[in-house]
């Protein structure tokens, strides 16, 4: 772990390995603003110092008065094996933010424990909702559960899964494409507009793949529990940019309680591009089959 001045901001922490590098702001934030190979180009995106984007967090449900840009610096403690990144308290909402993140990075994979603190007065439902701002010009994944012909072996008489769409997306839009077995999301700069969609992913995984490369994020699905926005676990939205989204389960904090929320990074190279549910079985599910492995 090193101090490095990136985006014009400086006291950064950089940690690295021989195959992948991240930089976590601490003039502001918790923010990871970079997460990539080595030498190579930025996964993720941000247009400082208008927005310095990368990887943040949330508290859902989203409304605008919950919503506050990451400004301030934050405070810096070091322990054993993580450096813990604390947000001052937001003083609207009495909801204070945190980030845990390793300092040594193993082989391509990395995890990034986001956290929210109730240090108001009385009891406060919310779920920690992490998001990341991906280079433009990939298209995310979402893997959907089996497929079975209806009275068929394992079949079921209850729907196993939930799509959320808001009020500005349209199913015919080309960004969207649907398959039997996932559905992926283009970030298409000329398309007019913007794109949202939300699933429950039981399985606790999605992806995002841009020229070669695939960032795949893990969670832990907590069965039993309600998420945000009729049980998304995972969302994507799309405009100029992409945003990756992962959510936890709704918790009830009473005052001094915290909810946290665990992503899991992987990042590969060298993967042909998927167009299709036969492209995603051959070059992504294998991959994400590996990263599951290692948690």
């Amino acid at each position: 772990m090193e101090k490095v001045e990136f985006l014009g901001l400086k006291n950064c922490l950089r940690i690295a390995n021989d195959t992948i590098d991240l930089v976590a702001t601490t003039a502001i934030g918790p923010n990871v603003v970079r997460f990539g190979f080595v030498g190579d180009r930025n996964e993720f995106f941000g247009e400082p110092p208008r927005f310095y984007g990368g990887h943040a967090m949330r508290h859902a449900p989203e409304a605008q008065e919950r919503k506050f840009p990451a400004l301030d610096p934050v405070a810096v403690t070091e322990h054993d094996t993580f450096v813990r990144l604390t947000q001052p308290t937001e003083k609207p909402t009495g909801i204070q933010k945190e980030m845990d993140i390793p300092k040594t990075i193993k082989d391509n994979h990395i995890s990034i424990v986001n956290r929210l603190y109730n240090r108001g007065l009385w009891p406060v439902e919310l779920a920690p909702w992490a998001y990341t701002l991906m280079l433009p010009g990939g298209k995310g994944i979402i893997p959907l559960p089996p497929f079975v012909q209806q009275n068929g072996p394992g079949s079921s008489l209850l729907p196993t899964t939930v799509m959320s769409i808001w009020c500005y997306c349209d199913l015919t839009d080309s960004r969207l494409i649907l398959g039997k077995k996932y559905v992926m999301v283009k970030q298409d700069s000329q398309a007019p507009g913007s794109y949202k969609i939300g699933m429950l992913v039981p399985d606790g995984w999605t992806a995002y793949y841009n020229d070669g490369h695939l960032f795949v994020v893990t969670y832990d699905y907590k069965k039993g529990r309600t998420y945000p926005d009729y049980n998304n676990t995972v969302q994507f939205w799309t405009g100029r940019g992409f945003e990756l989204e992962t959510l936890a389960p709704f918790s009830k904090l009473q005052p001094g309680e915290s909810a946290e929320h665990t992503e899991n990074w992987f990042l590969f190279k060298d993967v042909p591009e998927p167009k299709n549910d036969t492209d995603l079985d051959r070059y992504v599910l294998p991959l994400v089959q590996q990263a599951k492995k290692t948690v």
